[in-house]
């Protein structure tokens, strides 16, 4: 708790509204608006979008839930919990947008009932309604949803262990801690071995520093291990068996050279260490704003002595958050790693966040509360400004049906952020954007103007709702404008294309790396030829005698052109001028094209 006399907070009680069970159920209210009005569109993206979901249709279609295959070929880098899940999924709902989305969904939502429940039990009923409110709410979490990661899934499971584990260490309940290893077990089904480091580690330190891993006896550690690999081992002894080499890939190429930057082949990056730090406050906004609230009392939460033995359940959460949270940014500012994979950081950073703001505002202590929220009012403010430029500047454009024709142009193929698209935005891309862009700036400007007015008068409970509706208008502007990107990110529309044109015989293929276009093999659900595409998550599984004959050199492109087989090419835009070179002397009609990408054919 921020450092009040006792008499204040003891004065001071949250008003009744707070602690009625209509906030909750509102809180789930928004939430279903958010995430599940946003489930069925836009399509499935390029890249790790829709080459996870095929790799979960070929395990339904191919009925082998241990091998993972994409476009025919063994994918071993990745654990299976997420496909099991999608494929279930697909077996319910079938091969669509909404089915693929669902498992994430599912687990944010269970992630916001965890975060009422957890905070609702360590710090009080309205830091409870502030935890599950600022995990609907989060900017991070909507964001690296759209696409099918397991982040989501891996974040839930890495909550459900901690929770268990410090509930466990209170109520010495032995099912607790088989409750843990079970989700620790599977955390690692759904992401590797990273997963008991971000658990292991952050545990094993919290026990060293109060002094509790003299409980060792309690722990289970011999039944629990056991638990652990009765669930962990099996799908990892079975794809060792049926799939030579698979130890070295999977636990050597795939965890510790991909951590040292040395896995091959290499198609990772590593976010710089200014980015990786800073986009932080963008992923967690608007509650990245009220961290210092959290941070002020930081030296608190790690001065333990001074609580005493037991610990109270609060000062529990509070130091295993940080330890948590610690754990996670650390490790990826040391390893290769994209922006997203530091999701599992969120929750705990937003539980220290609500239960920072319940306890300010509980002692309505508006010297603080009101300038992080005149500060967060000026980002928001500048953030609706720019875009009312943007708009402004737009003001005399037609509207664009192709948004890549005003996009600026970068060469995809060295993109260090898996958001990099957002940077190619420009002025003249707002003529396409009008309708998303003036919700965003109603949400970023009319939003934080309100909430901090309604902090002036010391109305907080209704400032930070305000502000949580703010985020939910943000996101439906941001759905809307993921839909205007459609065509752009995704190549549904070529796959249609082709489908209605294409007969028995025929053949479709990539030119270069299978990612650019791997919506075509979800879309088309047939097999692809991939030419210069023995690369990145296509290169492992080309190396077994079964692997499909799918993989052509420039001279196979050819021969194969001139033939009397009709083949569609697909051709990304940063490769068109390496197509048109190959292609120079040979006949090529073009057959599709959208946003950049091309179709071209052998045949007219």
């Amino acid at each position: 708790m921020p450092t009040f006399p006792s008499t204040v907070l003891e004065q001071t009680p949250a008003p009744p509204s707070s602690r009625s069970k209509i906030w909750p159920a509102a809180v789930i209210f928004l939430f279903l608006i958010v995430y599940l009005g946003s489930a069925f569109s836009p399509a499935l993206q390029d890249d790790a979008d829709c080459t996870h979901a095929e790799a979960a249709r070929e395990m339904l279609v191919r009925g082998d839930y241990v091998t993972l295959h994409v476009n025919g070929v063994r994918y071993l880098e990745k654990a299976p919990l997420p496909y099991w899940l999608v494929a279930f999924s697909y077996r319910i709902f079938g091969f669509n947008e909404f089915a693929t989305h669902l498992p994430l969904i599912v687990a944010m939502f269970l992630l916001v009932l965890l975060a009422m429940h957890w905070g609702g039990r360590a710090f009080g009923d309205r830091a409870g309604i502030y935890s599950g409110l600022l995990v609907a709410t989060t900017a991070g979490y909507y964001l690296f949803t759209r696409i099918l990661i397991p982040e989501a899934i891996l974040s839930l499971l890495i909550a459900a262990s901690f929770y268990c584990f410090l509930t466990a260490l209170e109520h010495r309940q032995p099912w607790r801690w088989y409750a843990g290893y079970v989700s620790l077990a599977l955390a690692v089904l759904t992401k590797g071995l990273v997963a008991l480091v971000f658990v292991g580690g952050p545990a094993l330190l919290y026990l060293v520093l109060t002094g509790q891993w003299r409980r060792w006896r309690e722990f289970r550690l011999v039944s629990g291990l056991l638990l652990f690999l009765l669930v962990a081992a099996p799908w990892h002894l079975l794809a060792g068996f049926r799939n030579p080499r698979f130890f070295w890939f999977y636990f050597v190429n795939e965890h510790f050279l991909r951590f040292l930057g040395k896995r091959y082949p290499r198609d990772y990056n590593k976010v710089p260490a200014v980015l990786y730090w800073s986009l932080h406050l963008v992923w967690l906004f608007p509650w990245s704003l009220y961290l210092p609230l959290a941070l002020r009392n930081v030296r608190r939460d790690f001065r333990l002595r001074r609580l005493g033995p037991p610990l109270d359940f609060a000062a529990r959460t509070r130091l295993m958050c940080w330890l948590w949270a610690g754990a996670v940014l650390v490790f990826f500012s040391l390893s290769t790693s994209q922006e997203y994979y530091t999701f599992p950081a969120y929750f705990p950073i937003l539980l220290l966040v609500a239960a920072a703001i319940a306890d300010y505002e509980r002692a309505s202590c508006k010297r603080w509360l009101v300038p992080v929220s005149v500060v967060l009012t000026a980002f928001s403010v500048a953030a609706g400004a720019m875009l009312i430029a943007a708009l402004w500047s737009s003001r005399t454009l037609p509207f664009q049906p192709d948004i890549s024709a005003v996009l600026a142009q970068h060469n995809m193929a060295e993109d260090t952020l898996s958001m990099s698209h957002f940077l190619d935005l420009t002025g003249q891309s707002f003529a396409a954007l009008r309708l998303p862009a003036i919700l965003a700036t109603i949400a970023l400007i009319v939003g934080p103007l309100t909430a901090v007015w309604l902090r002036i008068r010391a109305k907080h409970f209704a400032a930070t709702w305000t502000m949580a509706l703010t985020m939910g208008l943000f996101f439906i502007a941001a759905h809307i404008a993921l839909d205007r990107f459609g065509s752009y990110l995704s190549s549904k529309p070529l796959a249609e294309d082709i489908a209605r044109a294409s007969r028995s015989g025929d053949e479709v293929a990539i030119f270069g790396d299978q990612a650019y276009g791997s919506s075509l093999l979800f879309y088309l659900q047939r097999p692809i030829l991939l030419v210069n595409g023995r690369t990145t998550s296509m290169w492992f599984g080309s190396t077994y005698p079964d692997a499909p004959k799918i993989y052509l050199d420039e001279a196979g492109l050819l021969r194969i052109w001139n033939s009397s087989t009709r083949i569609f090419l697909f051709v990304p835009e940063h490769e068109l001028a390496a197509a048109n070179s190959l292609l120079s002397n040979v006949n090529k009609y073009i057959f599709a094209e959208n946003s950049g990408k091309v179709v071209y054919s052998n045949q007219p």
